[in-house]
């Protein structure tokens, strides 16, 4: 669900005892629309508040997750420092009903004068934004302007800021009770009860129309009723929705509507609960939108690859005949005395076949009897020579298509920038991608250490993040004794586990076989077979793909990926 006027209400009375008084340390912007601000208080000590404007994800709330930063921050983010570093939060205000916080800032500019600056976050539909404004109520600046004509309003820097327009729907939560029961009395019973609510008045979500309507017409007054006054006793219980694994939705009350088919999740306050919700989502959604290039650029390569291999496996596959040429040819020399310039057909024995059958070879009116014989030995030479050079060809092609399986694989698990950077200078490297030489060069980042975990009793775990780091991994700082997993016939991460202190033991193995599922394009397959052994038996073949390796004296285990595992076992860099 969006985060509605009721949950919002209820974030700014759970924020409000940390920040009240906080001075604001740091200022970063890990996106163009998030902004993430670093607050020190007596009381509530060091916390971040994060803030984002991104449609479907738009919220604010407290976090405890780290967030990567650009290396340059935007325009927005240099004018928020200027003005707010070293403020402090003196009030967090919502005008009744409205998806909008103001937080009003206690600023010191470079002269050490005192100002009164206000950070406004807008929520509503369309209108998402985030506006800094002067004690005079101008607009310095705002994340996106809007133009005049645009909106009712027009948000530009020296604009005098204004609220939105009020809705002209009632709000449910604040009408009196008089006005309340006329309406609920004069609705019309033939229409959906949440369908009623949700055009009749204004601030409220359709999962919270459809809950209160959940006892139809006749129970809706109750249930407007104990919803109006959980608000007034402040009785909020921030819970979430669950279908399986996949967080669905969540709200500020227990939902009943959708029965035992979701999960419900009590949470000991909002900030955890949007923290969690929306973390993963947003992780996988950032880098979905900053990996697309990349991922068209594989996708393209391995589309194109794949049409060319259909191809030559046609080709191959007419070069089997080539054993009839040389066949035809050497019955034609062995019958050359029988025939003349002229002759369509050669009617003769196969002395190839069991029972020396009669066989109709087709012949050249045009050429001798010696150039029939020539040509089917030339076209069995040149099918021989196709045949050759058309297996190597493939046996590259088949490989490169593995190699860039297993790029989409490094895409579909980045975790960060960097991340993305590895993979973009592989596939510059390999040639996929063109190398910007005009103008400014795009600058990388520098690439990433191995993820690393720690077994159930301290043991090391070293996981690749993609095919460079793979080969870096198991060949560089890999010692020669320690044990090497990769999932069997499958693209995805190389796996160390060190012996350095002693012989791994079997739940080690068998962790370390989760993560190398987990890690992998079997990841969603189920129960995958995981082949290990000693770095020492690994080599990586002349010429080969970054991550392409060959090994032996392995031995297999059976494991399933366990993201779970993996969370708890992760150690950070």
């Amino acid at each position: 669900m969006p985060l509605d006027a009721i949950v919002l209400t209820a974030l700014r009375r759970e924020l409000l005892p940390p920040l009240l008084g906080a001075k604001i340390d740091k200022i970063n912007m890990p996106e163009r629309d998030m902004l993430l601000l670093s607050v020190h208080s007596r009381e509530g000590g060091s916390r971040r508040l994060l803030m984002t404007t991104r449609p479907g994800s738009a919220r604010v709330h407290l976090t405890d997750h780290n967030m990567e930063n650009p290396p340059q921050p935007p325009m927005f983010c240099m004018l928020l420092r200027k003005y707010l570093l070293g403020g402090r939060i003196t009030d967090i205000s919502q005008p009744a009903g409205e998806r909008l916080l103001l937080f009003r800032v206690d600023a010191v500019d470079e002269l050490s004068v005192h100002a009164q600056v206000t950070l406004v976050l807008e929520l509503m539909g369309k209108g998402l934004n985030l506006l800094l404004v002067d004690g005079e109520g101008r607009i310095l600046d705002c994340l996106r302007r809007v133009e005049y004509g645009e909106t009712r309003r027009a948000l530009l820097p020296g604009l005098f800021y204004t609220l939105p327009p009020a809705q002209d729907r009632p709000n449910l939560l604040t009408v009196p009770e008089e006005e309340l029961e006329s309406l609920l009395s004069a609705a019309p019973r033939e229409g959906e009860p949440d369908r009623w609510l949700q055009q009749s008045f204004g601030g409220l979500s359709p999962l919270l129309c459809r809950e209160l309507a959940l006892s139809g017409w006749e129970g809706l007054p109750a249930a407007v009723g104990e919803l109006r006054r959980r608000l007034r006793e402040n009785d909020f219980t921030p819970v979430m929705l669950s279908q399986g694994d996949t967080p669905r939705d969540f709200s500020f009350l227990p939902i009943r509507q959708y029965g035992e088919s979701m999960t419900l999740t009590r949470y000991p306050d909002f900030s955890r609960l949007l923290d969690d919700f929306y973390y993963k989502k947003d992780r996988q959604e950032n880098l979905r939108r900053r990996s697309a290039e990349l991922t068209r650029v594989a996708k393209t390569a391995r589309d194109r690859l794949s049409r060319k291999t259909a191809a030559r496996e046609q080709e191959l596959q007419a070069t089997e005949k080539r054993e009839l040429y040389r066949r035809r040819g050497d019955l034609i020399t062995a019958n050359i005395y029988r025939m003349k310039r002229g002759d369509t057909i050669l009617e003769a024995e196969d002395y190839y076949a069991e029972g020396c059958p009669t066989v109709s070879i087709p012949l050249d009116p045009r050429k001798t009897p010696q150039q029939n014989a020539a040509a089917n030995y030339k076209l069995y030479t040149k099918a021989k020579t196709a045949n050759r050079v058309l297996t190597e060809l493939l046996a590259a092609s088949r490989e490169e298509l593995q190699y860039l399986d297993s790029v989409l694989d490094e895409l579909s698990r980045a975790e960060t920038d960097r991340d993305l950077g590895d993979i973009r200078r592989e596939l510059t490297e390999g040639g996929y991608l063109r190398e910007k030489t005009g103008g400014k060069r795009q600058k990388l980042p520098p690439p990433r250490k191995p993820m690393r975990f720690l077994s159930h009793n301290g043991t090391e775990i070293l996981v690749g993040r993609g095919n460079v780091q793979n080969d870096e991994l198991t060949f560089r700082l890999a010692r020669r004794g320690d044990l090497w997993l990769h999932v069997q016939k499958i693209p995805g991460s190389h796996v160390i586990i060190s012996q350095a202190a002693g012989e791994a033991d079997e739940q080690t193995l068998r962790e370390a076989a989760a993560l190398a599922v987990t890690y992998s394009q079997a990841r969603e397959a189920g129960r995958t077979a995981v082949d290990y052994t000693l770095v020492r038996h690994v080599k990586k073949p002349a010429g080969a793909k970054p991550g392409r390796v060959i090994y032996t004296d392995y031995a297999t285990v059976i494991a399933q990926a366990d993201e779970a595992l993996a969370e708890r076992l992760r150690q950070e860099r």
